[in-house]
């Protein structure tokens, strides 16, 4: 089963997608895929927290860093048994766009990665809940390669949405199921 989560900034969607993993766990365990990077001091205190955090709330998270072979990652971990949290995909989509900035083919070898992760996603086997930013709710950004981020970002929610089970917004804290694959049988 797949779920993705999504929700704009500081909405509460990462809490959120940390409960919904515990309770689905099988065992009281679960892999918790991070995918950002610290590039700044701000961001490196941001990842220390939620590693901080992960120790403290008594659930045993095994913690995989990968900010940019995700699905690589997702297919060795399918199949395992365990319960697999990736947060997040705007960020695996942010990484992917610096590490081919300069390339004149950068969007179709993104929307290539965006393709493959979708398969990856929809051969998954196990509980798979995957955490993205909704950000095409916002301002159009003043610059071309913000564009093109904000345009990845939505097509790939979409993609995403259609071969997950369930999707849930979340806004000021509170999840909201969009759609359950049972309501459509």
């Amino acid at each position: 089963m797949s779920i993705l989560v999504t929700g704009g900034a500081r909405s509460g969607k990462s809490g959120f997608a940390e409960r919904l993993t515990r309770k689905l766990a099988v065992s009281q365990q679960a892999v918790y895929v991070a995918t950002g990077q610290a590039f700044d001091e701000e961001m490196e205190a941001r990842i220390a927290l939620h590693r901080q955090q992960r120790l403290e709330d008594g659930f045993r998270w095994e913690t995989l860093e990968e900010p940019l072979a995700l699905t690589a990652l997702l297919e060795r971990l399918s199949g395992s048994g365990q319960t697999v949290l990736v947060d997040c995909l705007t960020l695996w989509l942010s990484n992917q766009l610096l590490a081919v900035e300069e390339r004149s083919d950068r969007q179709p070898w993104i929307e290539s990665e965006i393709t493959a992760l979708e398969q990856g996603v929809a051969s998954f086997q196990g509980t798979l809940i995957l955490v993205t930013n909704e950000v095409g709710d916002g301002i159009v950004p003043e610059y071309a390669l913000g564009r093109l981020y904000r345009d990845l970002a939505g097509r790939m929610n979409a993609r995403l949405a259609a071969r997950c089970e369930q999707v849930f917004l979340v806004t000021a804290g509170i999840p909201v199921e969009l759609r359950s694959r049972e309501y459509l049988l």
